[in-house]
């Protein structure tokens, strides 16, 4: 059994991040289920009374309107995968004997580490009022984890796109707290052999599409990806085959087999572009595409971007895997990774994060809106 959720109030300054995070991923949100977490985030958004606060469905929104020049958002999702059995919850707080002080648990990683650091830090940004040098913007959002059209920030950007509008945005999914700017965009497309079937104690009379597909293999053992340098970080690409195929039985010659491939492209191209170069390194075959969604330029050189960039201290590396970033990109609105946790440990039975990045991350952010170095 999980543990009974916490009561989070952002007015308590007994509370650190470190507490603050333990609560929230023992308050289970596997995508579907977040409703009792959003509840609780939002109440506690709502209790100091300075944020305007929206509502949709389990995302929650908590703007403050201060005037001022500059408005920057940060953003995470709420929901996790599927806990372990039996659960990975409780979370512990351990000594690792690699990464020191630890939670470990369902949800510290990927990214309820990065929610309570937002909640955290929504309960300075309350206290500071008049002294915050920006105004901010937290999106807290469900089914992250599950199909895209059903990922709650594409549904505020359908529904409420001026609740997104921001100057710069920082997503807090799990980065080591260094910053990742961009990310790559990601394609799949099925590429098809089409054969004849027969007895396989007479495979003259047909055509195996399995062998068929030996070229398309070749090409991808052959293919070597690019290193494409967009705004200063080099993105590598890759295009590799993820699942095969084909055949009925064991005695029948396949008349089809299906190469599905998966091709990660640097945000100097868009969709149409990466859709473009996969037809043209399997020309001849029969290619469809099954999914495609555009990367995210980093967007560094942008004064916000540049003030965070070296509030952090850390030299930024290109984010290879696609994030949420691309849906703020696709907005206008420039965006970087930047959150606790490392996502080598995200989704596994012992998901961990150390409390010391919680730490780091807060006090950067912290500092980066208030000024000064907390």
């Amino acid at each position: 059994m999980t543990a009974a959720p916490h009561p989070l109030d952002l007015t308590d300054p007994s509370i650190d991040v470190v507490e603050l995070t333990r609560r929230v991923c023992d308050t289970p949100s596997v995508s579907g289920d977040e409703t009792a977490l959003a509840d609780a985030v939002e109440a506690a958004l709502r209790a100091p009374g300075v944020f305007e606060v929206t509502r949709d469905g389990d995302a929650v929104v908590a703007r403050t309107a201060l005037g001022r020049a500059e408005r920057v958002l940060l953003a995470g999702h709420l929901d996790t995968v599927p806990l372990t059995d039996p659960p990975n919850l409780p979370v512990r707080r351990e000594q690792h004997p690699v990464d020191g002080d630890v939670l470990v648990g369902r949800g510290t990683c990927d990214m309820k580490g990065g929610v309570g650091v937002q909640l955290a830090l929504a309960r300075r940004v309350a206290a500071a009022g008049e002294a915050n040098r920006r105004d901010v913007t937290f999106v807290f959002y469900d089914h992250e984890e599950v199909e895209a059209a059903r990922n709650g920030l594409g549904r505020l950007a359908r529904n409420a796109p001026h609740l997104l509008a921001a100057d710069f945005a920082v997503l807090l999914e799990p980065s080591s707290a260094v910053v990742e700017g961009g990310c790559n965009g990601t394609l799949r497309a099925e590429v098809t052999t089409t054969g004849k079937a027969a007895h396989s104690a007479r495979p003259w009379r047909g055509r195996n599409a399995i062998h068929d597909a030996a070229p398309v293999l070749a090409r991808l053992a052959a293919y070597e990806p690019r290193e494409v340098d967009v705004e200063g970080l080099v993105f590598r690409e890759a295009l590799n085959a993820v699942l095969v195929s084909g055949g009925i039985a064991t005695n029948v010659i396949p008349d089809r087999c299906v190469v599905t491939v998966n091709y990660r492209f640097a945000p100097s191209i868009d969709a149409a572009a990466a859709e473009a170069h996969v037809r043209e390194v399997f020309d001849g075959f029969d290619v469809r595409v099954t999914d495609a969604a555009d990367g995210a330029r980093p967007g560094l050189h942008l004064p916000a971007a540049a003030d965070f960039v070296a509030r952090t201290g850390t030299t930024p590396l290109p984010k290879y895997g696609w994030t949420d970033v691309a849906r703020f990109s696709a907005l206008g609105v420039p965006a970087v990774n930047y959150g606790p946790g490392d996502n080598a440990t995200a989704h596994a039975d012992d998901e961990r994060c150390r409390t010391a990045e919680l730490e780091q991350c807060l006090d950067v952010l912290s500092g980066w809106l208030l000024g000064g170095d907390s």
